[in-house]
């Protein structure tokens, strides 16, 4: 009867001898005597020395990470070596010694894991002294204030929590040190203090270095026994760029123990407040400033956060609801990034959009056959905005003029409707005509392939600086609009016209 393949997982520890379980070295002594084949992930750790002292054989699987570019790679060939021997060995079980503890930041460990059932090896494992040890002796913190370790190699930004101590591993060299710099730098400010440990626990090899973020990868001597220790913190500058933290205060806020007026406000009572930080950020775009933009976009953040933790407040849904929802929604929607669809242009990605945005429906029960054809266009929009988005659904029906000379003797035709409503009608009925022209100018306005809530910006903007213009040039003369007239004021505007396109 063949004996059933098996692999033993044991853990070197983190380089103390004295910290060597006695499991683990009599199971490495027992592979030499008996003759069983010993395999070490590397051989660059401070335990294989007591190894050749005491003439124990072993391979390492170094060579693998010479001839493959990436981790991944090298993980899945050696996890594919060692089923490979364990099938094929005569002499018994395969003993397989990692670093540190075999569960604690060891790839190889978990493809194993998922793999050896399935291909009928037997897989054991003893543990070993973790680097987490020595890492929580060394550098002094309890991890039961809260504690998370992430890997330098996939180090995100979303990964991270200030309120948590965060220990960083496998960083490797210099290069994975300023990843790690950077990918900090995104939460914590330059010259927040870090501490880099090298060989923990190690006798004479131990080093203990605590510096600002900036300098982290001036730092000599990052190897395969290197970690980074960021502190856990209360540092308002540093939980304020959290989302956590942003829930947290309008939380208070609405809480009963916040502000008054914040308690007090509903989706009503903030319905203006949300349509004037709109427009505010519009503003913004259009002044082409960043700095003024941040703010404005944040004041805008603000009122959806407002919005939902109203309906916390009653139980309906909360802010991450609105964020799963949204992120859903944004993964069904681009099938062609997130799935298997193509779209080559943007014409393409939005023809997607609208065809699953169908199918919601549908699934819903609505059945886009039955809606008018504008359906979807809010009614509070403004009204050049609504116009131009109640046309363009029309058009996409056919509804529409064929041409740009086709649509100028319409606006024509209009305003002279306005002319004799002027001359015969009246106020209502010049109300109605003046709403006819503006609704053809906005047909122009779609041909020429200009928004028209854009142009309007632009002439309010070209207004409002030319009318100042006005006013400073009055200043200078020391004069009021008291003190002037219509004649002097229609000057300085064609001097404006002039001097402010120069």
């Amino acid at each position: 009867m063949t004996a059933q393949p098996q692999i033993t997982i044991v853990g070197l520890g983190t380089g103390d001898e004295n910290q060597l379980t006695l499991g683990v070295w009599r199971k490495l002594e027992a592979v030499g005597n008996r003759g069983g084949a010993l395999y070490l992930r590397t051989k660059e750790h401070p335990m294989v020395a007591l190894l050749d002292h005491h003439h124990i054989r072993y391979e390492s699987f170094d060579h693998i990470y010479e001839a493959n570019a990436g981790f991944d790679e090298v993980y899945e060939t050696i996890a594919s070596e060692l089923i490979a021997q364990s099938q094929q060995t005569t002499a018994g079980e395969i003993v397989y010694a990692v670093p540190g503890h075999p569960m604690v930041a060891e790839r190889t460990v978990q493809l194993l894991r998922e793999r050896c059932s399935r291909e009928g090896v037997l897989l054991t494992m003893m543990g070993g002294e973790s680097f987490l040890d020595q890492a929580f002796m060394r550098l002094g913190f309890d991890p039961i204030e809260g504690f998370q370790l992430l890997d330098a190699t996939s180090l995100s930004r979303y990964s991270l929590n200030p309120r948590l101590h965060t220990l960083i591993g496998q960083v490797y060299d210099t290069f994975t040190a300023s990843d790690v710099k950077l990918t900090l730098m995104e939460l914590y400010p330059d010259d927040y203090m870090v501490t880099v440990g090298h060989a923990l626990g190690v006798a004479g090899e131990e080093r203990v270095r605590e510096v600002p973020l900036y300098e982290l990868d001036r730092i000599e001597g990052f190897g395969n026994l290197s970690l980074v220790w960021v502190p856990r913190t209360e540092r308002e500058d540093v939980h304020s760029r959290t989302f956590s933290r942003l829930h947290e205060i309008v939380e208070i806020l609405r809480s009963p123990e916040g502000c008054p007026w914040d308690r007090e406000q509903t989706h009503k009572s903030l319905r203006r407040n949300l349509i004037e930080e709109a427009y505010e950020v519009l503003e913004t775009i259009d002044e082409d400033d960043p700095d003024h933009l941040r703010e404005e976009l944040g004041d805008l953040l603000l009122q959806v956060m407002l919005h939902a933790q109203i309906e916390a407040d009653e139980g309906s849904f909360t802010v991450f609801d609105v964020i799963a929802e949204l992120n859903e929604k944004l993964i069904r929607r681009h099938p062609h990034v997130f799935g298997t669809l193509d779209a080559e242009n943007a014409e393409e990605a939005l023809g997607n959009w609208q065809q699953i945005k169908a199918e919601e429906k549908r699934k819903k029960g609505i059945d886009p056959a039955q809606q008018s054809v504008l359906s979807g266009v809010p009614n509070d929009l403004p009204g050049l905005l609504k116009a131009y988005k109640l046309q363009k659904k029309a058009a996409e029906v056919g509804f529409d003029w064929k041409t740009l000379e086709e649509v100028l003797p319409i606006v024509e035709s209009e305003l002279e409707e306005v002319k004799e409503a002027i001359r015969e009608y009246t106020r209502t009925e010049q109300q109605e005509e003046l709403g006819d022209l503006l609704f053809a100018v906005v047909n122009l306005a779609r041909f020429l392939k200009v928004e028209p809530e854009e142009a309007m910006a632009d002439a309010n903007r070209k207004f409002r600086t030319r009318f100042g213009y006005i006013e400073s040039q009055l200043r200078l003369k020391g004069k009021t609009f008291d003190q002037t007239d219509l004649q002097e004021m229609e000057d300085l505007w064609q001097e404006a016209k002039k001097v402010l396109k120069k």
